[in-house]
């Protein structure tokens, strides 16, 4: 039978500031959305009341994970990286995987399809933590993080042949932050930039085709011939006309009459400088710092190692696809299908990272030894 006593202690143990952050930054994303969509001027609220729906079913996953020690999922470490090397297989049986944009990344089960990648972050995370947790302050030379590598190597692989660079980039962000807390020596990093920065040419001749073409737009940002260039263009008009205080909610012309692609996911940022302004960028910005602020808090208070790993590797992940998101609308990175945390459209992305964040707060309420 389950004890309410401990249930009080575990409620009153959880970080209701980083709950708060996410529930405004969610709550500003569907005001946003509501316009992005266009539902005030068509009445079709589908895709607002979709996303809220997905955010309630987000909260639900984020109350089941709770009532689980992170450390006894911890012990299921090498189950979970099964479990994520299956649910990367699964997109490629015939009649359930679909493809989507270019990327054989989606399942298709009945009326819903669902982005198996998301749901591998997090299983991704707490395997990839238990093991990095063993190596802690031994990342000394390249042989010590070779065992490491191929761990994830399977992962990123199977990413790459979907094709899917954007979540495959992703991964490496989750992998790199936990190696770092790890201890990773200085030496390994620079060299690992110097590899990287040499190996680019090479990286380029391999990259499918559709990626090469992404990256030609990014260079040459003046021919709108490219795909991602005419996007990009519009999303800078849409920013650079919104001003310091924009032109107004339900009042952004680039945005109501559809000059703005993908607004409602991939350059919904674009409809907030062109709406809100300056002012509302920063307010969003604000937020996520805030958001990535407290989540290193909790890494720092973690009761364990795994604890912590766990937590930089859920903040990795979001950093990143903030700043990939906000850098491709701004036309400082190349255009990918990163979305916005917790404010683009989409069912699956919203739910598995409430899900992230459910691993967060595990990690956060349990720095105090709490018996069910």
């Amino acid at each position: 039978m389950f004890d309410f006593r401990s249930m009080f202690k575990l409620i009153k143990e959880l970080d209701w500031r980083l709950i708060a952050l996410v529930v405004c930054i969610f709550g500003f994303g569907l005001v946003i959305l509501s316009s992005a969509t266009h539902a005030t001027t068509t009445g079709n609220y589908a895709q607002i009341t979709k996303q809220g729906l997905a955010f309630l079913l987000g909260m639900g996953l984020i109350f089941v994970i709770l009532l689980f020690d992170y450390n006894f999922l911890g012990k299921y470490y090498k189950a979970l990286y099964i479990i994520s090397i299956i649910l990367l297989v699964l997109v490629w049986i015939p009649g359930i995987g679909k493809a989507n944009a270019g990327a054989r990344s989606w399942l298709h089960l009945g009326p819903l399809d669902f982005q198996t990648s998301e749901l591998v972050k997090l299983t991704f995370i707490l395997s990839y933590a238990k093991i990095v947790e063993e190596k802690k302050g031994k990342l000394k030379t390249i042989k010590d993080i070779v065992s490491l590598a191929l761990y994830a190597a399977p992962i990123i692989l199977l990413l790459l042949v979907q094709p899917d660079l954007g979540t495959a980039i992703v991964f490496c962000c989750i992998i790199g932050g936990m190696l770092f807390t790890a201890g990773l020596n200085d030496k390994i990093i620079k060299r690992g930039l110097i590899a990287i920065v040499v190996v680019m040419p090479l990286m380029y001749m391999v990259m499918a085709p559709h990626q090469r073409i992404r990256i030609d737009a990014f260079l040459h940002p003046e021919d709108v011939t490219l795909p991602g260039n005419y996007q990009v263009m519009q999303s800078m008009i849409a920013i650079g006309s919104g001003g310091p205080t924009g032109k107004g909610l339900y009042e952004g012309t680039q945005n109501q009459n559809d000059f703005l692609p993908v607004q409602d996911s991939d350059f919904i940022f674009a409809v907030i400088g062109e709406e809100l302004g300056l002012i509302g960028m920063f307010v969003i910005i604000l937020l996520y710092g805030l958001f990535l602020i407290r989540m290193i808090v909790i890494a720092k208070e973690a009761k364990d190692f795994y604890g912590t790993l766990i937590v930089i590797g859920v903040a990795s992940m979001f950093a990143y696809q903030v700043i990939q998101n906000i850098g491709m609308t701004v036309a400082v990175i190349p255009v990918t299908g990163v979305t916005l945390p917790f404010v683009s459209y989409g069912g699956s992305s919203l739910m598995t990272s409430l899900a992230n964040l459910g691993l967060v707060l595990n990690v956060g309420m349990r720095r105090k030894k709490i018996n069910f």
